[in-house]
């Protein structure tokens, strides 16, 4: 790109970031489609391979078969305790949610993001707000960028609902997505009971102390980007959750997970989920089973689309280790809070690490 291009891609990119009020990527790829951005240009040891920074392509997380669980299978829960252990991260098959609800939440997720952009912003992000269309986690001019467009929506309990910001389009976007929602939340109660079985706990015990949890979906969509190798399509972070469960599509492994000092990517498997252990269950377990930081790269050549789903106990409700793990001397590793507090504390915090756990430790 010669100088006077370069000066009118500048010149749009400013354009659509005050004219849209948040960063879109989709635009900025459109119009800027062979630069980056300064703001999305990471720096050294952030990038993706920066130096220091070993991937292995080859390691895989481990794949529970939630079925043979349901059967009572006890070295499929010997497997789940081992991946919660020593991952934090598994894929799960078997998992009972219908492949015909996963590819039409997929598809109106994906309709939605191919709208143009002055339909999706009919349901704008609000500044510091996690509901809505645009970018989460941003609270300053000079803070580096994800190459990433969002959606996030809260579902469950009814009043944390935004019904403004639920998109009309597709016009079945809202039956899909509370047709998907039950399906995963009847899957997170379930896995809850296998993770409390796996630890020696009665199979109702984190269900029975969250009350009316709380659910709330994410839709990430990644376009191609024109040097990859410079940017993060999501900046790593743990997540605030109890569990996490993701969909992703197939187009490549664009997810990565932190384990012994290395990102390892997690391989899609066709119709399965990815769950993971949240910041809830870490402190629940006095860190027994911790939660572990992830980011999402990007392509050159792929866009990806994820659909991410957060279940967490109620805001009422007061957290700390259970007396199971600070038996025989075992020391308390966090202190008690309402989970309320936590969840405000992580919502208006930059994505960085483990570090919004820092809240509870002691």
């Amino acid at each position: 790109m010669d100088s006077a291009a370069a000066a009118v891609c500048s010149e749009k990119t400013s354009e659509i970031i005050k004219i849209c009020q948040v960063d879109d990527v989709q635009e900025l790829q459109r119009v800027c489609s062979a630069t980056v951005p300064e703001r999305y240009i990471r720096n050294g040891d952030d990038r993706p391979d920066g130096a220091g920074v070993e991937v292995r392509a080859q390691e895989r997380i481990p794949v529970i078969d939630v079925g043979e669980l349901q059967r009572g299978g006890e070295g499929e829960l010997d497997k789940l305790r081992l991946a919660c252990e020593q991952w934090g991260f598994f894929q799960v098959v078997n998992h009972g949610v219908e492949e015909e609800v996963m590819e039409e939440m997929e598809k109106v997720a994906r309709e939605f993001f191919m709208l143009p952009l002055e339909e999706k912003e009919k349901y704008p992000m609000e500044p510091g707000g996690i509901q809505g269309y645009g970018h989460a986690f941003v609270f300053s001019d000079d803070q580096k960028l994800d190459w990433c467009n969002m959606l996030a929506l809260g579902v469950e309990p009814a009043f944390i609902r935004r019904p403004n910001l639920w998109p009309t389009t597709p016009a079945n976007f809202s039956e899909t997505l509370e047709k998907y929602s039950v399906r995963i939340r009847e899957l997170c109660l379930r896995l809850l009971e296998h993770i409390a079985a796996a630890l020696r706990l009665a199979p109702g015990r984190f269900n029975g102390m969250f009350g009316e949890a709380v659910q709330a979906v994410r839709m990430n969509f990644y376009p191609p980007c024109p040097r990859p190798e410079l940017v993060l399509g999501l900046s790593p972070h743990s997540d605030g959750s109890a569990v996490t469960v993701l969909q992703q599509d197939t187009a490549f492994a664009g997810l990565q997970v932190l384990r012994d000092g290395a990102w390892v990517a997690v391989q899609p498997i066709r119709h399965a989920l990815v769950v993971n252990v949240g910041d809830t269950l870490e402190v629940l377990t006095n860190g027994r089973y911790k939660s572990v930081e992830h980011r999402a790269v990007a392509s050159g050549e792929h866009d990806r689309l994820s659909v991410v789903t957060f279940y967490a106990p109620a805001y009422d409700v007061e957290l700390g280790p259970l007396p199971e793990f600070v038996a025989d001397g075992e020391p308390c590793r966090y202190r008690r809070y309402n989970h309320g507090e936590y969840s405000r504390h992580y919502v208006t915090s930059r994505l960085q690490g483990k570090k919004t756990l820092e809240f509870a430790k002691i």
